[in-house]
């Protein structure tokens, strides 16, 4: 009998569990499937209301107007160009650090890993910020998005912690047959770690896509916003005439999309690649974190 209770209670509890993921699910993913319906559906029809699940009148035209701003192009080239560098460069340094801080026997290990923690806990501020990257000429360069994010503290202290979990013994086993520093990291401690280096090219890739504060307070020219700034800009927007389409349209045309179709679009044009991009690498993301989190 107690055998029977225990089986009746596991199913209720999993009956329960089971219908808060999927409600969890559902209230995750709504969001992007309405502004999915919202961008393939006539902009004077939408307004009228009743659209959540599916386009009541289907059209393209809204993906061909919004394709038609020629800034949709620069920004996203912009975007591909820094979340390309920004990943190679943030894993690059960050395994340069990562390394020389996991060996055991390196003089002032313990106050290099505190200066780094430290530098996180205090910010001198948006102004001095600015002044700052300022003063380096930035302000002006597509380089603003790439220099300030070469290094993580968090995806530091991941990456670390996985070299640690190497055995120290295959580091001095290489150094005997007369590996240097670079050859031991770049063909024993790299290959040991591909988990977690994915998993982080997957955190510092979203990070890069998703900026738009640097684009939107601190970039001086407006060909060189990255894409989810021209998106917040574009969301700012209150009527169609403020968006750029590139060339004149006739009043029959106007009347088949509105401005809030036509943001719909844009949100769908500038979120869908990294939306693509995830799934390739979201196999590694679980097992990447639990590597470079526990240690044993």
């Amino acid at each position: 009998m107690i055998k029977i209770k225990e089986s009746r209670s596991r199913k209720i509890f999993l009956g329960f569990d089971y219908i808060f993921l999927a409600l969890f699910g559902f209230i995750t993913l709504y969001p992007f499937w309405y502004v999915l319906v919202a961008s393939l559906n006539t902009g004077r029809d939408f307004v009228k209301g009743g659209v959540y699940f599916w386009p009541r009148e289907f059209t393209l035209e809204n993906f061909t107007h919004a394709l038609e701003d020629t800034r949709i192009f620069t920004s996203l080239s912009v975007s591909v160009f820094r979340t390309a560098l920004g990943v190679i460069l943030g894993l690059f340094f960050t395994a340069l650090i990562a390394y020389a801080l996991s060996i055991r026997t390196l003089p002032g290990r313990t106050f290099f890993t505190f200066f780094f923690y430290f530098t996180t806990i205090f910010s001198g501020g948006m102004i001095p910020y600015y002044m700052l990257l300022r003063d380096l000429g930035l302000t002006k360069s597509i380089f603003l998005y790439i220099y300030p994010f070469m290094f993580s503290f968090f995806n530091f202290l991941l990456l670390r912690t996985n070299f640690d979990t190497i055995p120290p013994d295959l580091r001095e086993s290489a150094q005997l047959d007369g590996a240097g520093e670079a050859r031991i990291l770049f063909q024993i401690y790299l290959p040991l770690s591909k988990a977690i280096f994915a998993t982080l090219a997957l955190f510092i890739g979203v990070g890069h896509w998703n900026d738009w504060f640097f684009g939107a307070y601190y970039q001086s020219r407006p060909e060189l916003f990255p894409a989810a700034t021209l998106l917040q800009k574009l969301l700012r927007e209150a009527v169609p005439s403020t968006i750029k389409l590139g060339q004149e349209t006739n009043l029959a045309t106007m009347t088949s999309y509105t401005s809030q179709s036509l943001q719909m679009a844009f949100v769908m044009l500038l979120t869908m690649p990294i939306v693509v991009a995830y799934p390739f690498l979201q196999k590694y993301f679980v097992k990447g974190v639990m590597v470079g989190s526990i240690k044993g």
